[in-house]
């Protein structure tokens, strides 16, 4: 049996708004050797009749919520030797596949591939005064320029939206790490970084692929400053456990995150005449504190017990 190149997979809970566009821009991709696999992970809504009206589509029920347990599910039900998994509220432009499969092609070392991502706005939204670029990566933007980039820092690593990996290093690695990673509402994140991290350790190589172009919706209710001051609380979590799953965890975190605590007031004092620099500076520091709280959880508490939450 011929397997497929590239297995697209979507993982998704409860996105009926958006999760059609998204399989439909699959279908449409200029690719031939493709099969598409679309993860229902643990969704309460119309998502099994949306896929069932397309032909061509895999689906795979993942009761265990959580968006790393997802991706595993979906690697493990597929046979493709690349993996290329796309948001359900993402939209692939037709050449994405195409553009991935030659990145691989031409360099057996890579593990890792992503491209650039753009935002769609809801109809009749233009974006807030303080929302700053940094802000809207929050949001899935991503552009590294026109060229393609060899990542060296895992922070650059390409969004999860926008995500692709050989699947002989991912079954090297043991798969996604399921302690990192969305899970139902929570906002945990570092999953891709994590990965990268591990790729360049292993000598294996990470590439931003500017024309593997992705469109990313934005939903209304993300363009709150809550949304992003939560995003950002979680954001510093996420961030601390990266650090304990690489052996940084410690006393030395308190001092860490008091500083950029500190650091990230004093810049949100001093753009006060800037929304856009002032927000993205209270961002920051929010995050410190979510940062500094799961410090002081790993460090007093079991470790990794304030994940179960």
């Amino acid at each position: 049996m011929n397997h497929p190149r590239i297995s697209a997979i979507i993982c998704t809970h409860n996105r009926q708004q958006y999760l059609g566009a998204a399989i439909d821009s699959l279908l449409g991709q200029n690719f031939p050797s493709l099969e598409i696999v679309v993860v229902d992970n643990a969704s309460s809504d119309r998502t099994p009749e949306i896929v069932a009206a397309r032909q061509g589509v895999k689906y795979i029920s993942e009761p265990v919520l959580g968006l790393s347990v997802a991706r595993n599910t979906g690697a493990r039900e597929s046979t493709g030797e690349i993996l290329a998994y796309l948001d359900d509220d993402a939209i692939a432009s037709p050449q994405w596949l195409q553009a991935l499969d030659g990145a691989y092609r031409s360099n057996e070392r890579l593990a890792i591939a992503g491209g650039k991502v753009t935002l769609l706005w809801p109809p009749g939204i233009i974006p807030p005064p303080w929302l700053s670029p940094g802000l809207a990566g929050n949001l899935g933007a991503y552009d590294l320029g026109e060229t393609v980039v060899n990542i060296q820092q895992p922070g650059l690593t390409p969004r999860g939206l926008n995500y692709s990996i050989r699947r002989q290093f991912l079954e090297k690695i043991g798969g996604f790490n399921v302690k990192l990673g969305r899970i139902g509402t929570n906002l945990l994140s570092n999953e891709e970084v994590y990965m990268t991290e591990m790729a360049l350790q292993l000598g294996w190589q990470v590439a931003y692929i500017p024309d593997a172009l992705v469109a990313h919706n934005v939903a209304v209710e993300r363009l709150q400053p809550s949304w992003f001051l939560r995003r950002g609380w979680w954001q510093g979590i996420s961030e601390c456990y990266r650090e304990e799953l690489v052996g940084q965890a410690g006393i030395a975190q308190l001092w860490q995150g008091s500083e950029r605590l500190l650091r990230g007031l004093y810049k949100s004092f001093q753009n006060f005449g800037n929304p856009a620099l002032q927000f993205d500076n209270l961002v920051y520091a929010y995050g410190q504190i979510g940062y500094l709280g799961a410090a002081i959880r790993g460090i007093l508490v079991a470790p990794k017990s304030y994940i179960q939450k």
